[in-house]
């Protein structure tokens, strides 16, 4: 790879680099935050799934052949719950099959070992760019009188700004994503905090009842989180 020059170019997004050849992995990570990208690694499939999860990377360069399972499994598992953060794909593998089948996981681009480390940097540029495009032009989600903007990560509740804590916003957001359908103390627990998160239902309880608390300060509340006994929670739009 020949290294190019260093950029500060006030970038922001964190990025996660799945890689199990160490030299590999290291240089990328190097040259990603020579571009002014936060970078996370990781060296193998169940670290890789742990890190996507909990830090929620804007972009993911993922390798398909790791110790502990597949680059696609990881993939596959991402997309399922629901994480839509750009995956470039890095393979010796350079046959067909294995980017149609990378492709159709949800894969956004693959590029074949050996690669020119410019190429790589611009792929990944061209990625984040476009979701960048994507978040600025999404649409905000309403619930009521809650108006959450997930790319500026803002609420207003009533007309008035929300104050929330990075946990709270996240779980706000679930639920308001599918108003009056009711999510298990499980499921947010995966969706919020991550896979392997050791908390318990407990944690789950303690954040809805700040939140709720939160939602309903004001002498109209704009929504109201709903308890569904023995089971999980809703958001109602008042």
């Amino acid at each position: 790879m020949n290294e190019p020059p260093a950029q500060d170019r006030g970038k922001t997004e964190r990025l996660l680099v799945v890689e199990d050849d160490r030299s590999l992995r290291e240089g990328l990570a190097m040259n990603l935050r020579l571009q002014g990208y936060q970078v996370l690694t990781a060296a193998d499939a169940e670290e890789g799934l742990r890190q996507a999860c909990d830090a929620r990377p804007a972009l993911i360069v993922l390798d398909l052949m790791l110790p502990g399972g597949s680059g696609l499994e990881i993939l596959q598992e991402l997309r399922r719950r629901g994480q839509n953060a750009p995956v470039l794909i890095l393979s010796a593998r350079n046959a067909t099959a294995d980017k149609i089948q990378g492709l159709k996981l949800g894969a956004d681009d693959y590029l074949a070992k050996p690669f020119d480390l410019r190429e790589l940097l611009a792929r990944v540029e061209a990625l984040l760019r476009r979701r960048r495009a994507e978040l600025k032009s999404a649409p905000r989600l309403r619930c009521g009188d809650l108006v959450i903007d997930r790319a500026a990560r803002t609420v207003l509740a009533g007309g008035q700004p929300l104050q929330l804590s990075a946990k709270e916003f996240d779980l706000l957001c679930l639920l308001a994503a599918a108003p009056g359908q009711v999510f298990t103390r499980e499921t947010i627990l995966e969706r919020v905090w991550g896979w392997d998160y050791e908390g318990t239902a407990r944690t789950v309880d303690n954040f809805v009842a700040s939140l709720r608390k939160k939602l309903e300060g004001g002498r109209r509340p704009a929504a109201r989180i709903r308890t569904a006994p023995r089971v999980g929670y809703k958001l109602e739009a008042r």
